[in-house]
């Protein structure tokens, strides 16, 4: 794979990571962490930060789930990786948070984690799809 099909698939993977993501947050389930973090939430979102988790996580999709899928013919690998990779890094988040803030919603662990096995199934196969299309 050439280092520009890399740069064009990561860049779709991560626009479609954001487009997916912020559906979620900012309309789906915003009420919903509200109500549960309303303590834990700060009043202005740090985007410095949430950038780079974006950039990072979608590295990992890529990494793990999407390129060996590509190297497999395999969407199948792609979804299966994916939904694993989300399942690992937000059970690994939420776990952590439960064991060790005073407080911590067990629904939001339940609901997150989830969530993170549902959105980065998507972008895998989504970025699966992506990647062979401009390849």
């Amino acid at each position: 794979m050439s280092i520009k099909t890399v740069l064009i698939s990561y860049l779709l993977t991560f626009i479609v990571f954001l487009a997916v993501d912020m559906l979620w947050l900012g309309v789906v389930a915003k009420n919903l962490y509200s109500r549960y973090l309303g303590g834990f939430l700060s009043d202005k979102i740090n985007w410095t930060a949430a950038f780079v988790f974006y950039l990072l996580f979608v590295a990992g999709i890529l990494i793990f789930a999407v390129y060996p899928a590509i190297n497999k013919q395999s969407v199948q690998h792609a979804l299966l990786m994916g939904a694993l990779f989300g399942f690992f890094t937000y059970a690994t988040y939420d776990l952590t948070n439960l064991a060790t803030l005073k407080g911590w919603p067990l629904p939001i662990v339940i609901i997150d984690i989830a969530w993170g096995t549902i959105l980065s199934a998507t972008v895998a196969y989504s970025g699966f799809q992506l990647t062979k299309w401009i390849s």
